[in-house]
């Protein structure tokens, strides 16, 4: 059974900075391709960035420049440093990975985690 764990939310200042993590477990991680996912209050879930097996990534354009994705395989663990964050940053942050078995993609999701940036 596939589990996917968040944790490192919590409330920062503006301009201040967080690490969220997700440590998957029940799966082959490194084949996997990662992403974070975020959603605000009555706003649809949008993702922040990707990074696939191979290490290559993605962002969103609201974060780039300020968030950086990252995998360890060793550790079945991606990371999500977001830095300067802004109040617009306040959501629930929710860890995703998809394996492709046999050409079929298995998406999987966490419980989410609670950023909330506010002074």
């Amino acid at each position: 059974q596939v589990q996917l764990v968040e944790s490192g939310g919590g409330l920062v200042q503006p301009g201040g900075s967080l690490r969220l993590s997700c440590a998957a477990s029940g799966m082959i991680f490194s084949r996997a391709a990662m992403a974070w996912y975020r959603q605000a209050p009555g706003k649809q879930r949008e993702l922040v960035a990707r990074i696939r097996s191979g290490g290559s990534s993605d962002y969103a354009d609201s974060v780039k420049a300020r968030f950086t994705i990252s995998r360890d395989n060793a550790k079945n663990t991606v990371y999500l440093q977001m830095n300067s964050l802004k109040p617009e940053d306040t959501a629930v942050y929710y860890c995703n990975a998809v394996d492709i078995i046999g050409m079929i993609p298995y998406n999987y999701w966490g419980q989410g985690t609670q950023v909330t940036v506010s002074s």
